[in-house]
Order: structure tokens, then sequence, then C-alpha cells
């Protein structure tokens, strides 16, 4: 069990900062972790099912999205956000508990990343 899984489901926001300019997410959480999540990172692993699919083996690769932005962030009760990007995605929804195993083991989550790209012939580039 990474860190993100233990400790996620009990860590909540205490602030969510959009830099629009950066194309980075800022969250800081309450017990003391503070993550910088690129808006590229955010739009490839959305927990849409249109990227997650709607079982473990049908998660699509997203590409081309290595300058997308964030166009907005908006609350979901009181466990998510929803982002909107400026490709129009905007259908992810990402809990307290996504957004904090992105942060915790955002290194690992962007070399799987990356690699399923190469493995696929697929560019970062639009």
């Amino acid at each position: 069990m990474s860190a993100g899984e233990a400790l996620g489901s009990k860590a909540k926001p205490t602030e969510i900062r959009l830099k629009r300019d950066e194309r980075t997410l800022e969250v800081d959480f309450d017990d003391g972790r503070s993550f910088r999540l690129p808006a590229e990172l955010l739009r490839v692993e959305s927990p849409s099912a249109e990227v997650q699919g709607h079982h473990a083996d049908e998660k699509t690769t997203v590409a081309g999205r290595r300058h997308v932005g964030i166009v907005s962030v908006e609350p979901v009760g009181h466990y998510a956000v929803r982002i909107a990007f400026d490709d129009l995605h905007d259908s992810g929804i990402y809990s307290w508990d996504t957004l904090y195993r992105l942060g915790a083991d955002q290194d690992g989550i962007w070399n799987a990343y990356l690699r399923a790209l190469e493995d696929k012939g697929l560019s970062r580039d639009p």
C-alpha cells in the first residue's frame, strides 16, 4: 500500500490554489503535506470513465496534452472537485483521495504514463 492509499482517505485539503499561468493546481492537506500537480498529469490521469474506463483493463493512454491548461476548479460536495481543462474535458471528479494519491505518488504515476506513451508510440505533444 502506498503512502497515498494509506493516508489519502484521512487527509482533507485545507487550501486549493489554481495557478493558471503555471498550469498547476496546488493542494495543501490537513496532515501537513502539500502537492503541486501539473495540469497535464491531472488531465491524463482524469478519474473520468472516458480515461479510466469502466474496468481496470480499459484505461486510455491520453496523448498530446503537454500544453493543456486548467480553466476552472469547482467543488463537488465536501469530498471532491471537478476540473475543467481547456481541451474541453470536464467530466472528471477528483476526490480528496485521488488528489492525495496523485501528489504522493506523482513520480511513479508520471513515469508509468511516459512508459505507456512510449510503448504505444504516442507523444505528449499535440
